[in-house]
């Protein structure tokens, strides 16, 4: 069975929106591409799928915009080529190396899970707060930024029951970020 593995920004006082923390620099991106690399396909709600493909699709011209930075471009290269699942009731297609997860939320996973591969990742906070409150994560992994954001959405908010975790991993940022890695205890 293939893990599935959280993974999201956050600030010291848990804020998840992604324009809360640090701008990305060249060693957090690095950090994200050889994770993303790690997952054989990536799991996303409607709102994060929307988001990153804005954002990071490849254009038909094949161009990156102007705003793609060279240290950016592995990023950008590793997230447009990477299967994805969409889960979303109200999107019709998908069609960013994607397909749609639709029914029984539980079931839907449990068969990606099932799939041989070395993990699947999932990003955002609607879709990871059911799939914690279903027991489906089997790794957390937090990239703390050093800022206090006082507003936006949370990590985890609404969690039915709590969570213990052991740390795996960890590794300090030049920017004071720090990268942690949890398994359910």
């Amino acid at each position: 069975m293939r893990p599935l593995r959280y993974s999201i920004n956050v600030t010291l006082d848990g804020c998840c929106h992604h324009e809360a923390g640090l701008p990305p620099d060249e060693e957090s991106m690095q950090y994200w591409t050889a994770q993303l690399a790690r997952a054989d396909a990536l799991l996303f709600g409607r709102v994060t799928y929307e988001m990153m493909e804005s954002a990071w699709r490849s254009p038909a011209s094949g161009t990156l915009p102007d705003w793609v930075e060279p240290w950016q471009v592995p990023f950008a290269e590793t997230i447009d080529r990477a299967e994805k699942h969409v889960v979303s009731s109200t999107l019709r297609d998908a069609d960013w190396n994607a397909e749609l997860v639709r029914g029984d939320l539980d079931q839907a996973v449990r068969r990606l899970k099932q799939e041989p591969g070395e993990g699947l990742w999932v990003g955002g906070v609607t879709l990871p707060l059911a799939l914690a409150d279903l027991g489906l994560i089997d790794e957390y992994e937090f990239l703390v930024q050093p800022v206090l954001a006082g507003r936006g959405p949370t990590l985890l908010a609404g969690l039915r029951e709590r969570i213990e975790l052991e740390l795996v991993d960890r590794r300090e940022f030049r920017s004071g970020a720090v990268a942690m890695r949890y398994r359910p205890a």
